[in-house]
């Protein structure tokens, strides 16, 4: 019977798939053994990515809705991309939105109804001639992802229709074939049914985004391979065993034969056969184990033989052996606890969206490895087949999500209100939710890394995704399931193997583990990354030694989702929610990544790759202690070397031997030559453990971990004080200090040094004044901090300078200014200058507390430097950004930069570029000349910044900044964290906060280059 298609299937839960056929597991299979071996691209696969005719439709109303018909034209269409999203090849407008629905505030419907006045259509059309190779066979076509509905015709004759974006809808097409010139036509419906499944943090965009496909079978062929690998209990044993299922005709015989890495065969056998499905089992005796740290894998090809006993298929399939299970409520890999350091990864890049490529992937994969990240959630949905290859063959662990997410049904700004959740206890749902479980462990159940099933993110609980849990269960055996929901409603526990939370604060973490928990625990969202963010993530990797129940988290996360658009001037900028005109929009809050959208790493990568570190190197004066972490591999593969510094500056180096096994430790001793650390000063030991040979994610020589110890060697002397002569000249309006070839005056009536001059050289372009104020983050943003601490923004715009003093001492002359401030009666500054003859300042900054005050950003002084002057060299706390609570990964030593450099690249402009432990910086113009600042009893925290606090905080994006025309010179005793618990609301942690009840001062030196 002719199936007739209709739009109502849009709205029909139970319609979500039409002649689409049964899900099947991702494998390759080949003509030969020879191709198999070799890799080379399926030779029974025909492409159909590239250009497609396209027509584009605000809605169903106006689409044009013959299009499919074989003799329609379309040669007048324009042209579209596949794969790629509609929004980002010219028509429509992407939208963000991370919770509420798309069309909230547009519409006023429920589920299962859709907009109908606002459903983009994309109409593709692809001809195509069918390849000679796949002649007289059968053929179908495979779409990989297509959002979020679609209906197929090909030559005028109605195929199929599929719902759910993220997993592979496939259909046979060879009763539409023609000979000659076929037309393929795809009608794309960006709303259906399944939008009210796929509320995820994302963009909001439609259309065939992953690789379209046609391809054939042979005359016998496996159509599902489902691989289980079983270990003994001393993990000395292994059995494989391949279950086949045959698409039509049977096998004359099946036979597995199984290969390790040096391409030795392991064995082979004959599989048996019973009706349309075969079996094979290998034992394998002392089998290299799977896990992150290596990734063995095995290589099995199964030939099938035709009745006549002629070879047909080849399939070759990568096989893991590992063993994944819960043990006294601990989760175990092969045999040991694991601890997952992982990150939640979108698939994303800013110019294409989710249609990520290759390129994109081995990018990724590298760089997580590289930071000493071992697992993914592929949040939220499945991700591309491609992906899990890599994540086998690289090593790392994954969450398998489901696409599943109905934020927008039951929570509302925050709120729990799930009364018309969806799936909840509708069993409606249930057929079309279960059907997104089954595609995506079907397509990906042979996949060594994927650890844990996840049953979809956010879509509060109830018996439907109970069900799909038990489905999970029973299906595979070999995983656990993972579903964070449950922590709203606890009559649906069992829906979870561990208790998974989001944002859970430290404390909350400890008590679960410390009241004799039932389920192991995971973060599977944690450390909020927004902006500049990441503050305070030691407090959750120092849990892991402390409870063994504790088994780690998944960072929010890994890419910013900002897109390139052009501003009005035709320059490229990364834009955010809301930048498109898409309303309603949770505007910036796509920008949660360690990884810029241009694949460029952001500053808050330093702390992780430090706090993930498998290997800890605890350094002292005399050696270091090494504590493997590693479950199941020793250092063996590492170099481990060490430098002494002195004052910023290397002088000795030397390599040491050393084996430590794995969950052990070590220590080394060092061997310094005599009187190595004689003179006085500081010096800092740095211990690298690097690559000793090329590994697929990095080359040989690649830091993998650090550790550092700082000492200092007093002098048994005082520092003399700057010899020469100073003049002192006491104006009416200002006072002046001479000496050789410098000046520097003090102004009264403005309350500040208004000049330092050096040879003719002007380097105060705008006076220093107190700061107390910073460029709002975007979690100062959550925390509310412009209303909680604004008074400090009042306080560093305006002061009152109500004291000015005078003092010469032999040898030099102090001029200092206090002043107050209308937030307080009784809080001020003093701002004290001491000129010496060598033309250097001793600056010291005191602030005198006050009750009743809210926390302070930062206390600072800043001033402006003429723009010419942007080369930096730092002894510092380095090489990249770091604050009080986000400098684990920051090392002390000496590095360079300039001041545009300094600025980081956080989608919305805010405070960036800090670092904390500063001894000295050097800022210079191109011909070495400048100032040195330096810290003289405690580390300062500096930064310089091509513009001002103020000029960032009233910034929303980069375009908004003014010209260039100065550097900003901002030296602070202490600036509050960053925080990073989440971003809507969290306090960063008290040790870093500044509280404006109590005194505090710093001290700085400025000299000139």
């Amino acid at each position: 019977m002719t199936t007739i298609p209709t739009i109502n299937w849009l709205t029909d839960i139970n319609v979500f798939a039409v002649n689409r056929l049964p899900a099947h597991s991702d494998h390759k299979y080949y003509e030969t053994l020879e191709e198999a071996k070799s890799t080379v691209p399926m030779g029974m696969r025909h492409v159909l990515n590239g250009d497609w005719k396209f027509n584009y439709a605000v809605n169903p109303a106006s689409r044009l809705e013959p299009f499919f018909k074989k003799d329609f034209d379309c040669s007048g269409w324009g042209n579209i991309t596949v794969p790629g999203h509609i929004q980002l090849q010219g028509y429509g407008k992407p939208q963000y939105v991370n919770t509420m629905y798309p069309w909230d505030g547009h519409n006023e419907i429920r589920p299962p109804e859709i907009p109908m006045d606002h459903n983009p259509v994309g109409s593709y059309v692809k001809m195509f001639h069918l390849p000679d190779k796949m002649k007289n066979k059968p053929v179908f076509i495979s779409f990989q992802g297509v959002e979020s509905a679609f209906y197929v015709w090909l030559n005028g004759e109605f195929v199929g229709y599929s719902e759910d974006s993220f997993t592979p809808a496939e259909f046979e097409l060879t009763p539409f074939l023609i000979e000659g010139e076929n037309k393929l036509a795809v009608e794309v419906y960006q709303r259906s049914t399944g939008s009210w499944l796929e509320d995820q943090d994302f963009w909001r965009f439609s259309g065939i985004f992953r690789d379209v496909y046609l391809y054939t079978v042979p005359e016998v062929h496996v159509q599902d391979l489902f691989i289980r690998t079983e270990l003994d209990q001393s993990f000395s044993k292994g059995e494989l065993t391949a279950d086949l299922k045959f698409q039509s005709a049977l096998p004359g015989k099946v036979v597995g034969g199984l290969y390790d890495t040096k391409d030795n065969l392991i064995a082979e056998v004959d599989g048996s056969l019973t009706g349309n499905k075969g079996l094979i089992s290998i034992s394998v005796d002392a089998p290299m184990l799977w896990s992150a740290e290596n990734p063995y894998l095995y290589k099995l090809y199964i030939q099938v033989f035709n009745a006549q006993g002629q070879l047909v298929e080849v399939i070759p399939q990568k096989v893991g052996f590992r063993r994944f299970e819960l043990v006294d409520k601990i989760m175990h890999l092969n045999g040991e606890r694991i601890v997952f350091k992982g990150v939640n990864r979108h698939e994303f890049n800013c110019r294409h969206g989710r249609a990520v490529t290759k390129e994109d992937m081995q990018w990724d994969i590298k760089t997580l490895k590289q930071h000493n990240i071992n697992a993914v959630r592929t949040s939220h949905y499945p991700n591309q087949s491609y992906w899990y290859e890599l994540c086998d063959e690289y090593g790392i662990y994954v969450i398998d999500e489901m696409n599943l997410e109905t934020h927008g049904s039951w929570q509302k700004m925050g709120a729990v209100e799930p009364s018309w959740n969806i799936p909840g206890n509708r069993h409606e749902w249930q057929e079309i939710v279960m059907d997104r479980a089954i595609s995506m462990l079907e397509r990906d159940k042979n996949h060594p890394s994927i650890l844990i099933w996840s049953c979809g993110n956010e879509s509060y609980a109830g018996e439907v995704i109970l069900n799909v849990s038990r489905y999970f269960k029973s299906v595979d055996p070999s995983r656990l399931v993972h579903y964070e929901g449950v922590f709203h409603n606890r009559d649906y526990n069992e829906t979870s193997d561990m208790e998974s939370r989001m944002y859970a604060k430290p404390a909350d973490i400890e008590k679960y583990l410390s009241e004799n928990p039932e389920k192991p625990y995971i973060s599977c969202e944690y450390m909020h990354a927004m902006g500049n963010s990441l503050g305070g993530m030691h407090k959750y990797t120092e849990l892991e030694l402390k409870y063994p129940m504790y088994q780690g988290g998944f960072i929010w996360d890994y890419i910013d989702q900002s897109i390139m658009k052009k501003d009005r001037y035709g320059k490229e900028y990364l834009a955010y929610g809301g930048d498109f005109d898409d309303r309603p929009t949770d505007y910036g809050f796509c920008t949660n990544g360690i990884v810029y959208a241009n694949r460029e790493l952001s500053p808050k990568m330093q702390e992780v790759k430090f706090l993930y570190q498998n290997v800890k190197l605890t350094t002292d004066k005399n050696g270091v202690t090494i504590t493997n972490g590693h479950l199941f591999i020793d250092t063996s593969d590492y170099d481990l070397e060490y430098v002494l510094h002195f004052e910023g500056k290397e002088i000795y180096r030397k390599n040491l031997d050393f084996v430590v096994a794995p969950l052990s430790d070590g220590r080394v001793d060092f061997d310094w030559p005599e009187e190595i650390a004689s003179a006085a000063g500081e010096y800092c030991i740095h211990v690298f453990l690097r690559l000793k040979e090329k590994q697929l994610w990095a080359d040989a020589g690649y830091e993998i971990a650090f550790g550092q110890y700082v000492f200092k060697v007093e002098s048994l002397f005082e520092t003399p004080q700057p010899e020469g002569e100073i003049r002192v000249v006491h104006g009416d309006v200002n006072i002046g200090v001479h000496g050789r070839d410098f000046s520097a005056i003090f102004s009264k009536q403005a309350g500040s040094l208004v000049s330092l001059n050096y040879a003719e050289n002007e380097m105060i372009a705008y006076p220093p004044a107190p700061l107390f104020w910073r460029a709002t983050t975007d979690n100062d943003r959550g925390f509310s901090q412009d209303y909680h601490s604004g008074v400090w923004y009042a306080a560093s715009l305006a002061r009152k300078c109500v004291g000015f003093e005078v003092e010469e001492a032999e040898g030099f002359v102090t001029i200092s200014f206090t002043y107050k401030f209308s937030i307080s009666e009784e809080a001020d500054v003093k701002v004290a200058y001491g000129v010496y003859p060598d033309g250097s300042i001793r600056v010291k900054s005191s602030y005198h507390g006050a009750e009743n005050l809210p926390q302070m950003p930062t206390f600072a002084l800043a001033f402006k430097v003429p723009a010419d002057y942007d080369q930096l060299e730092w002894y510092a706390m380095g090489p990249e950004e770091n604050y009080a609570d986000r400098n684990n990964g920051a090392r002390l030593s000496l590095f360079k930069n300039t001041v545009a450099d300094n600025f980081s690249g956080y989608v919305m402009p805010q405070e960036s570029g800090n670092r904390t432990g500063v001894r000295r910086v050097n800022l210079t113009n191109q011909e070495g000349r400048g100032i040195r600042i330096s810290s003289v009893s405690e580390p300062l925290e500096c930064n310089f910044s091509p513009y001002t606090a103020f000029e960032l905080e009233n910034a929303k994006h980069h375009y908004e900044l003014p010209n260039i025309h100065y550097t900003v010179v901002t030296i602070a005793g202490k600036q509050m964290g960053v925080g990073g618990d989440d971003s809507w609301g969290a306090p960063v942690h008290d040790e870093y906060l500044i509280r404006a009840d109590q005194d505090m001062e710093f001290e700085f030196r400025i000299q000139r280059i």
